[in-house]
Order: C-alpha cells, then sequence, then structure tokens
C-alpha cells in the first residue's frame, strides 16, 4: 500500500495512474486547461484529525488520490504563470487543501484614455468614409430670374465642380409623390451627369412663359416659384430654390377681363387679393373692346392700310416685343413697321385665352346661299356680348382695310381664313369629331367670316 513519506518512484506511479490525468490525455474533460506537476502526496483520504491514510477496519478503504485540482485556462497562456502547486497540512477533514501562486498579466482599462483612443479611430473612419463618398458644390443654390415677359425665355446657370476624391453622378428627380422634375414653365439641360475629382459642368435653368403659362398665372392658379432636387448618387440631395415675377401681359388673357382695366394690364396685380383692393371686381366692364385692341387697330389704321401684303409679311422680332411692352405699360408707340404692328395684333387675337368664336357657335350643317343669312344672324345673336362688341370691331376693321386691297392686295377670302385662324380656337369642335368633319365645320365658319366681310348684314 501506499504510505506518507513514500519515495518519489511511487509518487511517479500513482500518478500515471491518475484517473484526471487519463480523462484528460482522452479528451474527454478539461480539454486545453493546464496543470502544474503534482509534486505533492494525494490529498484523499485521511482519518480527519489526523495525517494518516485511512485504514481502519470498520471504514470503506480507498486508494490514495488526488482529489483536490487546481486547472487554468487563458486565452493568452504567455500571460499565466504557475510559481508554485502545493498542499496544506490541516487535519480538520479527510482532504488536504491545495494551494498555488500565480503570476497573472491582466488588462487595465483606463476610461478616459479609451475615450480618446474611439474618438480618434471614428475620426478615421469618417475621413475614409468621406473620401469614398461623392462630393459636389455649387455656386448658387437660389435662382432669382426677376422679372419674366410673355413669350420669352430666361436662362441662369448653376455651376456644378466636383470638390471629391471619387466620381460623382448626379440627376435632377422628382419631388416626393411627383412624377416631373419641375413645374412645367421650367426646363433643365442637363438633367443628369458625371463628373471625375476635379471637373465642373454648368446646368442651365429656363423659364419660359407661354401661352398655358401666363393663362394660369393670370388666373392665379400658378406662381413663378418652385423647388428642384439634385441628388448624388450614394451622396447628399441639394435643393435649389427658383423664383420669378411675372411681368403681365395682356397676351394669353381674355377679352372678358381686359375690358374691366383702364389701367395699363401690367399695374394690375396678379394677387387676387391686392386687385380685388384695387379695383371693383364686380363692377361692369370699364370698355367697350380691350384698350390694347384699340391701340394696336388704331396705329394699323392711321400708318398703312395701304402697305403691300399687309397681314402676311412678317414683322420685326425687336419691333414686336416694343409694341407688346407699350401695349402691358401704356407707353407710346414709336415710328414702328406696319408689318410689327399687324403681327402684333393677329398674335394678341390668336392667344386670347379663351377665342372670341365660342365653340357653341360653330355651324352644324353646310353653309349655302340659301341659309347663310339665317346662320350669320343667329350666330351675332348667340355671341356673349363682349365678344360681339370685339368680333364687330374686328370686322369692321377688316372692311376698312378691304378697302384699300388695291394697293395692299388684301383679298376677302385671305382675310376670311385669317379670321378663322385668330378667332377660332384650332381645338373647338369637339375631340370627339374626326378631322373631316371639323376641317368641314371650320370650312363653314369661314364662309360666314367671307359673308360678315363682304355685305352688310352687320
Amino acid at each position: 500500500g501506499f504510505r506518507r513519506g513514500s519515495t518519489s518512484n511511487q509518487l511517479d506511479e500513482l500518478i500515471e495512474h491518475d484517473q484526471l490525468n487519463i480523462e484528460r490525455a482522452q479528451g474527454r474533460v478539461f480539454q486545453d486547461f493546464e496543470e502544474g506537476p503534482l509534486t505533492f502526496q494525494p490529498t484523499y483520504k485521511y482519518q480527519p484529525g489526523t495525517d494518516l491514510y485511512e485504514q481502519r477496519p470498520d471504514k470503506k478503504l480507498r486508494a490514495p488520490a488526488w482529489c483536490d485540482r487546481i486547472l487554468w485556462l487563458a486565452q493568452e497562456p504567455g500571460h499565466v504563470a504557475q510559481l508554485n502547486y502545493t498542499r496544506s497540512e490541516l487535519n480538520i477533514s479527510d482532504h488536504k487543501p491545495v494551494m498555488s501562486t500565480f503570476l497573472v498579466t491582466i488588462k487595465d482599462v483606463i476610461l478616459s484614455r479609451r475615450e480618446e483612443v474611439y474618438e480618434e479611430v471614428m475620426k478615421l473612419l469618417d475621413e475614409f468614409e468621406n473620401q469614398s463618398l461623392p462630393m459636389v458644390t455649387l455656386d448658387r443654390i437660389n435662382l432669382d430670374f426677376g422679372d419674366v415677359r410673355y413669350d420669352q425665355s430666361v436662362t441662369l446657370p448653376i455651376m456644378i465642380t466636383n470638390t471629391g476624391k471619387v466620381v460623382a453622378q448626379f440627376r435632377l428627380v422628382p419631388k416626393l409623390d411627383e412624377v416631373s422634375l419641375c413645374k412645367p414653365w421650367m426646363s433643365v439641360s442637363p438633367t443628369y451627369g458625371m463628373l471625375i475629382p476635379g471637373e465642373q459642368t454648368e446646368i442651365e435653368f429656363t423659364i419660359t412663359i407661354d401661352n398655358a403659362t401666363a393663362h394660369s398665372l393670370n388666373t392665379s392658379r400658378e406662381v413663378l416659384e418652385d423647388i428642384l432636387i439634385l441628388r448624388l448618387e450614394n451622396g447628399r440631395d441639394y435643393y435649389i430654390s427658383v423664383t420669378g415675377k411675372y411681368a403681365r401681359s395682356c397676351f394669353g388673357m381674355s377679352v372678358d377681363e381686359l375690358v374691366l382695366y383702364t389701367d395699363p394690364i401690367r399695374d394690375v396685380p396678379l394677387d387676387p387679393i391686392l386687385r380685388a383692393e384695387k379695383y371693383d371686381l364686380n363692377a361692369k366692364a370699364a370698355m367697350c373692346v380691350p384698350k390694347e385692341l384699340w391701340r394696336i387697330i388704331d396705329a394699323i389704321y392711321e400708318r398703312g392700310l395701304d402697305e403691300r401684303d399687309l397681314l402676311s409679311t412678317p414683322g420685326v422680332p425687336e419691333e414686336v416685343y416694343q409694341i407688346r411692352e407699350c401695349l402691358d405699360t401704356g407707353a407710346a408707340f414709336n415710328s414702328f413697321s406696319v408689318h410689327s404692328m399687324a403681327e402684333v395684333l393677329i398674335s394678341f387675337l390668336s392667344n386670347l385665352s379663351t377665342p372670341i368664336v365660342p365653340a357653341s357657335l360653330f355651324p352644324t350643317l353646310d353653309i349655302d346661299a340659301q341659309n347663310i343669312q339665317s346662320f350669320a344672324r343667329k350666330f351675332l345673336e348667340d355671341m356673349p356680348p363682349i365678344q360681339y362688341n370685339v368680333f364687330i370691331y374686328i370686322i369692321s376693321f377688316f372692311r376698312e382695310v378691304l378697302l384699300h386691297r388695291q394697293r395692299n392686295k388684301l383679298s376677302p377670302a385671305k382675310i376670311a381664313r385669317i379670321c378663322c385662324n385668330c378667332l377660332v380656337s384650332s381645338s373647338q369642335g369637339g375631340v370627339e369629331e374626326s378631322a373631316s368633319t371639323l376641317h368641314q365645320r371650320r370650312g363653314n365658319m369661314q364662309q360666314i367670316m367671307l359673308h360678315f366681310l363682304e355685305t352688310n348684314s352687320i
């Protein structure tokens, strides 16, 4: 049997049969754990209160064994060093307690320093991320177009520069829940593009006031304000503000509204509240025909009824623009070409927001010599009062023009065609009608115009 004080050879023989070492060697328990060499005698089983292994016949005898052990597992093995591994000689139990001393290297966190390191790392990550993101600069994001006039296009550019380290792709995108990039009166070119680092390009923003836009502005259903969104792919959005002021014009308005004002139309506020403060909107018409129509017809009458190819020769574009400004501001006419005056007259009548001849007055039957008189009479009877006044005024003027046909080379048929083109909307007659039917009805209307020009039925 094994006795206290046995030789080291006997100790080595017992260690070879140690159950824990056998199980560890087979990989069944305490994998990767370490234990120091067993240089002390087995710690179990003693007679309590003595240093003698249990040998009493009335007790269950057990072979001495190392039942009390110290094992360790370290993430970094080099951070743990065992200085000693031994047992205590206390005898109050049937076990001898074991003890060991270790030298352990541990991580001590300095909170303030950790925060500094964290901030440094985050700053480096931000710099890296920023360098990998597209970056551009715009020389401006607010576009003020100032006064914009009828039938005029005004363009303002924005310079976009790639100030980042990577290729920047930009694109104009619609606002939330919208389909169009911008309002109908605005156009943008280009709407998308790509810039290499350091490259720059211009994006042109253009406002154009056409007839439809002028009508919307005059009726306060539209204002020259918009916000456009320029988006960088994998980058931020830029919001571009667009503003402008419509310099009000008689072009694109209706004769019903024009006859309300004796002031130049440029002085009549677009804002309905300001307009109501300045004018009595319930008052009757101040004039029988728009003053603008009277001014242009009076100028043509005084300057050139004898002018050859009157109403068909184009005017001078710059003069046409200046004549429109005179009509809108009330300024006196300069010595403009009569052809420029005539072009403005045709343009004014053609671009009224509602035509002089309503759709309801289109002839529904073929016109012939037997029924044209009755059609012409009913045509005049059914015409609204303001439109009636304007129609009579224009037909009377054209009759005067025809008195000079020998010199101006105009014919009743040619003027009848002009009347149909500028007094009757091309979209009238109903969208459900075929092109041939509409063409026939317009031909009938031209016969009525010819009748008014050649007879004294008015």
